[in-house]
């Protein structure tokens, strides 16, 4: 399966809207197969954005929280604006998206807005 970093961002956005004592088993991101959720939430989970804990041989996971790191990134792609603009320019750079070099946009795109109201 391809990493879809829409979905990615949409599994982020899904479990910081989550009560902190909610533990999730199969949400769903209106869209995407379950099987599609699953592998991006492990994919989450493995970059250390989520804390989650997956059952063998299912679909099944339950999500505990966004992680330091998840908020972090998420807070850089949360506007869907900055989020697009970010990734059509390193698509448009690089040919592929990864999570580092949005990283690198997004900050960037957040620092030159800083300095463009700073004196």
């Amino acid at each position: 399966m391809e990493r879809d970093m829409d979905l990615f961002r949409k599994v982020l956005l899904e479990v910081e809207s989550a009560p902190p004592t909610v533990n999730w088993f199969h949400f769903t991101v209106e869209g995407y197969s379950q099987d599609a959720v699953w592998y991006h939430a492990k994919l989450a989970h493995d970059a250390g954005f989520i804390e989650a804990r997956f059952l063998p041989g299912t679909f099944d996971f339950a999500v505990q929280r966004l992680t330091y790191a998840g908020t972090e990134f998420l807070e850089l792609a949360k506007d869907d604006t900055r989020w697009n603009n970010a990734k059509e320019k390193v698509k448009s750079t690089t040919g592929t998206l990864t999570v580092d070099a949005l990283k690198v946009v997004l900050s960037a795109m957040i620092q030159a807005a800083l300095k463009a109201h700073l004196p």
